[in-house]
């Protein structure tokens, strides 16, 4: 059971803020999307007296295709995780420096990605759109009972997590892409993804000083719920399967094995049953890495 009510816990947790976002602050390393873009590959579509896109005119193989679409889509999804974030950590307000900056950075992925896929014409920019306007309505835990059992911990622990998630997926990404330009792209996203991760991370180990109980249960909690990238998009059977190899148990273990590092799990104690029997699981999981 959490010692803190939910305001306490988030007054409480408000008390990082600072210290945490000067350090992101100073680790983050600002990049131009439009940089990264090769436009002088791009060419007009039909509707601009050019030609509309052809399957003939991407060399990308099937599965980097399925991977990046999957990719672009969570980071289309970026309104879903700011509402989440929201919940409990509202923009307007001092936690803007962990909310609009947050979301500030993770925009420009799918700036950049679509903008890649694009001008290349890697995939087909009709069938990109379509999917994105389907995804970003269905959204990410955007009813009722997907967000009445969410509490502040578990929403940092799900963030945390999704970083660390997408920073491995991306890793395993790359060894597919022989495109130098999509490396040195797919490089600066995983750099952003990693440094947000430390982010929340840092929020994690504040929630083990006010409230460890409710920190451990959510960190668990978000370890239960993982879901593969991809695994929420609608129609998308095919492409999946040139991706399931991407993650598993494995990676899995390696989020909770960052986790119990970053936050020092093994030195925590004192914990209610519950709590115990929650770290027990998290550093099962690590140990199987």
């Amino acid at each position: 059971m959490s010692i803190l009510d939910t305001d306490d816990l988030v007054i409480a947790l408000e008390k990082a803020l600072p210290e945490l976002s000067e350090e992101h602050q100073a680790e983050a390393s600002p990049w131009n999307p439009h940089d990264w873009v090769p436009w002088d590959l791009g060419r007009n579509f039909a509707f601009l007296g050019g030609k509309d896109w052809d399957p003939a005119d991407s060399t990308m193989s099937d599965e980097v295709k399925a991977a990046l679409i999957a990719l672009l889509l969570l980071k289309d999804n970026l309104p879903s995780y700011h509402r989440i974030l929201a919940m409990f950590f509202p923009a307007f307000s001092d936690w803007r420096a962990l909310v609009g900056a947050w979301t500030a950075e993770d925009n420009r992925h799918a700036i950049v990605l679509r903008d890649y896929l694009v001008v290349t014409r890697s995939v087909d920019p009709v069938d990109a759109e379509n999917r994105r306007r389907i995804h970003v309505v269905a959204g990410y835990r955007q009813h009722d009972k997907d967000v009445e059992s969410l509490t502040p911990m578990r929403v940092l622990a799900l963030l945390a997590v999704h970083e660390l998630q997408t920073a491995g997926f991306i890793a395993a990404m790359r060894g597919a892409v022989d495109d130098d330009v999509l490396t040195q792209i797919l490089a600066k996203i995983a750099a952003d993804d990693e440094a947000q991760a430390r982010y929340f991370l840092g929020f994690l180990s504040a929630g083990i000083v006010a409230d460890q109980n409710a920190t451990v249960e959510g960190i668990d909690w978000a370890l239960e719920h993982i879901d593969t990238i991809g695994a929420d998009v609608a129609d998308f059977d095919e492409q999946r399967k040139l991706i399931a190899g991407y993650e598993g148990p494995q990676s899995r273990a390696a989020i909770a094995q960052a986790i119990v590092g970053a936050i020092n799990l093994n030195s925590v104690d004192g914990l209610s049953d519950e709590a115990q029997a929650g770290k027990e699981r998290i550093l099962a999981l690590a140990a199987s890495a």
